[in-house]
């Protein structure tokens, strides 16, 4: 049986593109007792509300990251944690470090130290391939997010929180993400691209969500799972969006990268392979790392996991099968 069968969980910006698949999927797959939504926004909230009115198992509490009092209100009785808060935008990051410095460190060190309070069994963060060495103000916060929570084994001391991390690039189809805005432009030409040559991995929300199914499962403590995914080129995604369409180059965002990157070199001698994911382990406990990799293959030295360099790739035609199978949750 699923540890979340009968749990009760909390989610974290749970009115986001993740929350609601998240929320939806484990409602109909695990059954929890009861499936907190705690976000900031309430129009969001309302409107997700009205999407689950008839399911008594789902609660929605407003309140931010950024306030620990409410945190520590909102995780009464909560036994699993998926913190999915944060400001992601990455050129607002550049224009506004101070507001992502709050949301995304100093949130996460409020939902550390209240879990640890509230003696939450299980802590996942969520993180970016731009966590991996950061090049943008963002990159930089996610990154410091990774450290504290995995990090924050120790912390939590005789107390017996556990938390770990989830890692993945591009999600297909998420708010604000590429697909659902070539979509908008309704066939305009010339269609604006930043890089025909930039690459991304392509994930899905249903993949996102599984993979945080699986690390609840198979966490010891301090681990951070990377999915893995297809990758595919920006020109190629605007060709699947609007094959006659023109591409009209606009050139790479202030703090974007040309390629994603979900583990550095650096990170290949705690990285360990799976079948459907990889598993950073964390070298602050090296010693302690054996019951934690599981029957994994530990990757080969200076090896890095990058969109350009994947070894698998969706095809054109396979983004629009896609994106036909999708369209509606798209263009909403």
């Amino acid at each position: 049986m699923s540890v979340l069968a009968g749990a009760n969980i909390l989610v974290t910006g749970g009115t986001g593109s993740f929350g609601h698949a998240f929320v939806a999927m484990t409602l109909a797959t695990h059954n929890p007792r009861r499936l907190v939504v705690y976000s900031r926004d309430e129009m969001k909230q309302a409107e997700m509300a009205r999407r689950f009115a008839n399911d008594p198992r789902v609660r929605f509490f407003i309140g931010d990251v950024r306030d620990r009092d409410r945190l520590n209100r909102a995780l009464d009785g909560v036994e699993y944690v998926v913190h999915a808060a944060a400001l992601k935008i990455v050129p607002a990051a550049e224009y506004n470090p101070f507001e992502y410095v709050k949301t995304n460190i100093i949130g996460a060190m409020n939902v550390i130290d209240a879990c640890i309070d509230k003696q939450v069994k299980r802590v996942i963060a969520l993180s970016t391939d731009k966590a991996s060495s950061p090049v943008n103000l963002y990159g930089g916060t996610k990154l410091v997010a990774d450290k504290l929570f995995v990090s924050g084994n120790a912390y939590a001391g005789g107390h017996s929180t556990r938390f770990t991390v989830v890692r993945y690039g591009n999600v297909m189809g998420s708010r604000g993400s590429v697909i659902p805005y070539f979509l908008s432009l309704d066939g305009k030409d010339p269609l604006p691209i930043t890089d025909p040559a930039m690459t991304r991995f392509m994930v899905t929300l249903e993949a996102g969500v599984e993979l945080v199914w699986h690390a609840f499962e198979d966490m010891e403590g301090g681990e951070i799972y990377v999915t893995k995914a297809p990758s595919m080129r920006l020109g190629d995604i605007a060709s699947a969006v609007a094959p006659a369409a023109e591409q009209q180059i606009v050139g790479v965002r202030p703090g974007e990268k040309l390629h994603e990157q979900l583990i550095g070199a650096d990170d290949a001698l705690h990285t360990y392979e799976y079948e459907r994911c990889y598993k950073i382990l964390p070298a602050i406990d090296a010693p302690g790392n054996d019951g934690r990799i599981k029957g994994g293959r530990k990757v080969d030295p200076g090896f890095a996991y990058t969109s350009d360099r994947n070894s698998e790739w969706m095809s054109i035609e396979a983004l629009r099968d896609w994106i036909a199978a999708n369209r509606a949750a798209l263009t909403s």
